[in-house]
């Protein structure tokens, strides 16, 4: 089976599924030129390790990291696998691209869904960290922001954080949050014994929701494979102080509030209520080496498998379009269509 890995086409979008390393266990692999330049990895270097530069699409399995953009749409055909993030739910456009190709579109953000998300987690950790980070900058002042700075300062209290999630997002938010000393608060639905022991001064809420008195929100609920909850509503916002920050690490599945809509890393920010929105959909791609490397550590055991035609359960999870039918049954609740069961 010819394995391809085009080059990503998405707005700052500079990850690679696949490393040279990678591409030194499998063979026929087939790498369009630059796919890895921006992470550090050459043409040169895939060569190397056996692959050949060329058309990625021109292969039974396509490997990528974000979902199909407009300008790929025609790209995929039947008999093909896409195996990458796919989030189809909030896409109506994107959907029926995938439906009309007859491919087989297999998830990362669905695979291994009964055993703990092994290809989505490692990338949530990483947004979940770098949260905190985006919603320190969105406070400057030249970004609109309120001019609060998170650490504090000596005799000047730290800056307020609510942390709503305390799954992967949250407790990666919560690591970096606790560790700059940032007051803050985290909402869950039930108690975090564990998390509580280890962030020792941060405070754990699992009643109605408050964002008020926070200078920065950070909303990462996930329920695998459907579409983020929205949770936090306009008036919620309303109610904070102009020039609060809002980092959305749910808006691939929607997003979380109810002003979330998409941005991208070249303009990642708008103002609504305001409150200072930051919500870019591929997060990790600002750490692209970092989160190509765990991407890699992730999906390259089920490219294999892929490769081999030996479909675990795990495998079988993430598949969400097939034959021109939606497969999933999260997904045709959440975008009303037929559901077809593999």
């Amino acid at each position: 089976m010819r394995i391809g890995i085009p080059r990503e086409v998405k707005d700052g979008e500079h990850r690679v599924a696949l490393s040279p390393l990678a591409v030194r266990s499998l063979s026929q692999v087939i790498v369009e030129p630059g796919a890895g330049a921006g992470v550090g990895f050459s043409d040169d270097e895939y060569r190397a390790a056996g692959a050949t530069l060329g058309d990625a699409w021109d292969c039974e399995l396509v490997v990528k990291v974000k979902e199909l953009q407009e300008s790929e749409y025609a790209r995929p055909r039947r008999g093909q696998t896409v195996f990458g993030f796919q989030h189809f739910g909030p896409d109506p456009e994107l959907l029926d691209a995938a439906l009309a190709s007859a491919a087989t579109f297999i998830a990362f953000e669905t695979v291994g869904q009964a055993s703990g998300l092994p290809i989505l987690s490692p990338m949530s950790a990483i947004a979940g960290r770098l949260a905190v980070q985006a919603g320190a900058w969105c406070l400057q002042k030249q970004n609109g922001g309120s001019g609060v700075l998170l650490t504090g300062l000596e005799g000047i209290p730290p800056g307020k954080i609510t942390i709503v999630g305390a799954g992967n997002v949250g407790a990666n938010a919560l690591h970096v949050a606790h560790g700059i000393g940032a007051t803050v608060t985290v909402f869950s639905r039930t108690p975090k014994s564990v998390l509580k022991a280890k962030y020792p001064g941060a405070e754990f809420r699992t009643g109605a929701l408050s964002v008020q008195e926070a200078d920065l929100v950070i909303a990462g609920v996930l329920t695998p494979g459907q579409m983020s909850p929205k949770l936090i509503t306009r008036a919620m916002l309303r109610g904070m102080r102009p020039g609060s920050a809002f980092v959305d690490v749910g808006i691939d599945q929607g997003g979380i509030a109810e002003t979330s809509r998409p941005t991208s890393h070249s303009q990642p920010i708008y103002v609504e209520e305001g409150i200072v929105h930051y919500c870019v959909p591929n997060m990790p791609a600002a750490a692209a080496r970092t989160a190509s490397l765990a991407l890699e550590r992730a999906v390259l055991p089920y490219v294999k498998q892929l490769a081999a035609q030996t479909l675990d359960s795990d495998l079988k999870s993430g598949i969400q379009v097939k034959d021109g039918k939606v497969t999933h049954e999260h997904l045709a609740r959440d975008t009303g269509r037929a559901y077809s069961r593999l």
